[in-house]
C-alpha cells in the first residue's frame, strides 16, 4: 500500500544538514485548507518578460504616477507608457548611482546625493534645485505636504515648503538625536517619519507648527539600523527591510507601529550574516495570485531570496544560473515592473509566463528528512505534479523531472533520475521511480528544467522494514 510522504515543508537549510537540508529554488509555498490534498504545495514563481529596453547600463530609479513610469536611465529622465512607448522628459548632471524618487500630486522629486530635480505633471517642465538652500540628499519621501531628504553623512533631515520641491529653507532642519550615526533613509509610512540611521532607527511625525514641521514620537530609538538602504520598501499594508544591531547581527522586518517584527528566521540569519558586506542589497515587494513577496538581492554574493507572507516561508530565487534579475519594482496599470540589476531592460513579472525574458528556469527543492529511527525500504517513490503540460509554451513536448536520492541525511546525493511528468492531455500521470534501495534517513531532491507549469502537489512512498 501506498502511503502519503511528507516531503514538503516550509523550513529552510540549517547549519547542519542533519537538523534540516529543506531549499526551495524558484517555486514558492501555498497552505492549503483542502482536506484532501496535502497541507503544502509548491507553485512556480513569476516569470519575467522585456517591455522596453534602456540599453546597456542599468536603470536608476523607478516610480510610477498615474498612466505612467518614470524612469531614470543614465541622465535621463524617461516617462514610459503601458504600451511601452517612452518620452524623455529632462537630463540630471549625473549617470550613475541609484536615485530615490517621491511626488506629492504635483511635482515628481528626484536625488542623486548632491543634486535635486523637479518635474511638474501637468507642464512636463523639468529643472534642477537652485535654491542654495537644498542641502542635497540621498533619499527623499513625502509626509504632510513636504518633501523631506536626509543630509549625506549627517544625522540631519530637511524639509521643504509646502506643495513646492524647488524652495527650501536653511531654517526647516532638525536631527535624529538619540544616536550620533548618520542617516541612512528617509520614509514615510502610515502617516509617520521613519528615520533610519546605521545603528538606531528613530520615528517622527507631524507637529502642527509652523517653524517645526516636524517632532520625534516617543523617548528613545529602536537599537536597530538599516542594514542596506535599498531594502527597505513598502510591503502589504506596511514596510519591510534588512535591520542590523551593533554586534553585526542582520534581520529582515516588517514594520508594526513602532516594533519591527522579525520574518526571516534563525537559518536565513545566519546565512545573511555570513554575506559580510550587505550594504548593496536592494529589494522589491508585489503581489501575486494572493501572496505577497518580498525580495532581496545580495550583489556582493550574487544570491536572491525571496519571502512570502501567505506560508511565511523563504525560497532562493535565481534567473540565468546566477542573482534574479530584478532589483527594483512599480505597479502600473495592473502591471507590475521591475528594472534589471545589470542592464536597462525594464521587465513585467507574469505568473502565467515560464520564463525569464526567454530564457529557462530551473525549479528545484529538496525535501524534509524522512526518518522512522530504523532501516526501511522504499520500492516505489509516486510524486503528483500537475500533469498533462507538455507542450504548452511550444517546448518540453514530453516535459521531464529529475529526482536524486540522499541516503546519508543530505551530506551526499546519487545519480540523476529522470521520469516524465506527462505530454500534452495525459491527465493520469505520476512521476514514478522504483526499487530506490534502504537507508535509515532519506532526503529527497527534485527538479524540472523544461518551460512548463511546474505545480509540486503530493508524494506517495510503499515502504518496508
Amino acid at each position: 500500500m501506498l502511503n502519503p510522504v511528507p516531503l514538503f515543508g516550509i523550513g529552510n537549510k540549517a547549519r547542519s544538514v542533519v537538523v534540516s537540508a529543506q531549499e526551495r529554488l524558484n517555486v514558492y509555498v501555498e497552505l492549503n485548507d483542502d482536506p484532501e490534498k496535502q497541507v503544502i504545495t509548491m507553485y512556480p514563481r513569476p516569470g519575467l518578460v522585456t517591455a522596453v529596453d534602456f540599453g546597456a547600463f542599468p536603470s536608476r530609479g523607478v516610480w510610477q504616477k498615474g498612466d505612467f513610469l518614470y524612469v531614470v536611465n543614465r541622465n535621463k529622465l524617461y516617462r514610459v507608457a503601458n504600451d511601452g512607448a517612452t518620452t524623455e522628459l529632462g537630463t540630471l548632471d549625473t549617470a550613475s548611482g541609484r536615485v530615490d524618487m517621491s511626488d506629492n500630486g504635483i511635482q515628481l522629486i528626484i536625488v542623486d546625493g548632491a543634486n535635486g530635480y523637479i518635474l511638474t505633471f501637468a507642464t512636463s517642465a523639468f529643472a534642477k534645485i537652485t535654491d542654495p538652500d537644498f542641502p542635497g540628499g540621498d533619499t527623499v519621501t513625502f509626509l504632510n505636504q513636504r518633501f523631506i531628504v536626509n543630509d549625506p553623512d549627517s544625522g540631519r533631515f530637511y524639509w521643504s515648503a509646502l506643495l513646492d520641491g524647488s524652495a527650501w529653507d536653511a531654517l526647516d532642519y532638525a536631527t535624529a538625536e538619540a544616536s550620533p550615526d548618520d542617516l541612512v533613509r528617509v520614509f514615510a509610512e502610515a502617516g509617520q517619519l521613519y528615520l533610519a540611521g546605521t545603528n538606531t532607527t528613530e520615528i517622527w511625525g507631524d507637529s502642527g507648527a509652523a517653524d517645526q514641521a516636524f517632532v520625534k514620537i516617543g523617548g528613545g530609538a529602536v537599537e536597530w539600523g538599516l542594514a542596506a538602504r535599498w531594502s527597505l520598501v513598502k510591503y502589504m499594508d506596511s514596510m519591510a527591510f534588512l535591520r542590523k544591531n551593533r554586534l553585526g547581527q542582520v534581520q529582515v522586518c516588517v514594520m508594526a507601529g513602532s516594533v519591527a517584527q522579525p520574518i526571516s528566521n534563525p537559518q536565513i540569519e545566519v546565512e545573511f550574516t555570513s554575506y559580510g558586506d550587505v550594504s548593496n542589497a536592494t529589494a522589491l515587494a508585489y503581489m501575486v495570485n494572493g501572496h505577497a513577496f518580498y525580495q532581496i538581492n545580495f550583489p556582493t554574493v550574487g544570491k536572491t531570496w525571496m519571502y512570502d507572507a501567505q506560508s511565511k516561508a523563504w525560497s532562493v530565487l535565481e534567473s540565468f544560473g546566477g542573482m534574479h534579475r530584478a532589483s527594483m519594482s512599480a505597479q502600473l496599470l495592473g502591471s507590475i515592473y521591475a528594472a534589471d540589476y545589470e542592464n536597462g531592460k525594464l521587465y513585467k513579472i507574469e505568473p502565467a509566463v515560464l520564463t525569464d525574458d526567454s530564457q529557462p528556469i530551473v525549479r528545484e527543492f529538496t525535501s524534509r528528512h524522512q526518518s522512522i529511527g530504523d532501516f526501511t525500504r522504499v520500492s516505489e517513490l509516486w510524486l503528483e505534479m500537475q500533469p498533462g503540460v507538455g507542450n504548452q509554451t511550444g517546448l518540453g513536448v514530453d516535459p521531464q523531472v529529475m529526482m536524486k536520492v540522499s541516503r546519508d541525511g543530505g551530506n551526499t546525493y546519487g545519480n540523476e533520475l529522470w521520469t516524465s511528468i506527462g505530454k500534452v492531455g495525459e491527465y493520469k500521470t505520476r512521476a514514478v521511480w522504483r526499487r530506490l534501495g534502504q537507508a535509515r534517513d532519506w532526503i529527497f531532491r527534485f527538479r524540472v528544467t523544461d518551460p512548463v507549469v511546474s505545480v509540486f502537489v503530493a508524494a506517495w512512498a510503499r515502504v518496508t522494514k
